[in-house]
């Protein structure tokens, strides 16, 4: 059994010296996304037209994050997401022209180990909030993040990461027709565990897992 620490993923304000945002948990999954320009000059007489073509467009890299401080009952916002939004916005201190003054968006690299890192800017965020105190305050949050490359990478991750955190974070996403006590069973090994999990997530209705959500499930 491999006991080595579980590298955390990062994202990284390259305009800023390098200032680091760690990701709470690592993504389940990414995808990569690539295309090339090719032009169909008109030519008669012919069944399949010839192509030229007109260059590489840049990759696009898309992953969910999730962040969790139901334990700790401070905000999400505060405490992980709003430092990632913040990336998304106009930085006055990044000139794009001398003259005019304006300002742009950072550049981020978004690195997993020593392996490979990604340089791009952040094209889209889409943010969901699924869990909340009495107050209203946001606990729970998923962000769909899309970058986009700025920098010619010769060679990309070719597989799947592993997700996970420190000391036994772990989170479950429901699929269709799954129960809780199956579930309890797949990852605390008993079924009859099922409570624990309904708690760590304030489930009262457990006949009701809707496809698509995110569990968290308490350390065994």
């Amino acid at each position: 059994m491999n006991t080595s620490k579980l590298a955390k993923a990062s994202i990284t304000n390259v305009d800023k010296g390098g200032a680091e945002i760690r990701c709470m948990f690592n993504p389940k999954e990414y995808t990569f996304t690539k295309q090339n320009s090719w032009s169909e000059p008109k030519k008669s007489g012919t069944n399949v037209p010839p192509v030229e073509f007109g260059g590489g467009q840049p990759a696009q890299f898309q992953m969910q994050l999730f962040f969790d401080t139901y334990a700790t009952g401070e905000d999400v916002r505060k405490t992980h997401t709003d430092a990632i939004w913040e990336l998304m916005l106009i930085d006055e201190s990044i000139l794009v022209d001398k003259k005019s003054k304006k300002g742009r968006p950072p550049i981020v690299r978004f690195q997993w180990g020593a392996m490979w890192s990604f340089e791009a800017v952040i094209l889209s965020i889409t943010q969901k909030f699924t869990l909340f105190l009495h107050d209203g305050t946001p606990v729970r949050a998923t962000l769909d993040v899309t970058f986009r490359q700025i920098k010619d990478s010769k060679l990309l991750p070719s597989q799947n990461p592993t997700s996970g955190g420190d000391g036994g974070e772990r989170y479950w996403t429901v699929n269709e027709g799954e129960t809780l006590a199956w579930i309890s069973y797949k990852t605390l090994g008993d079924s009859t565990d099922w409570r624990r999990i309904a708690d760590a997530n304030r489930l009262t209705h457990v006949r009701d897992l809707a496809p698509g959500t995110v569990l968290v499930i308490p350390n065994g």
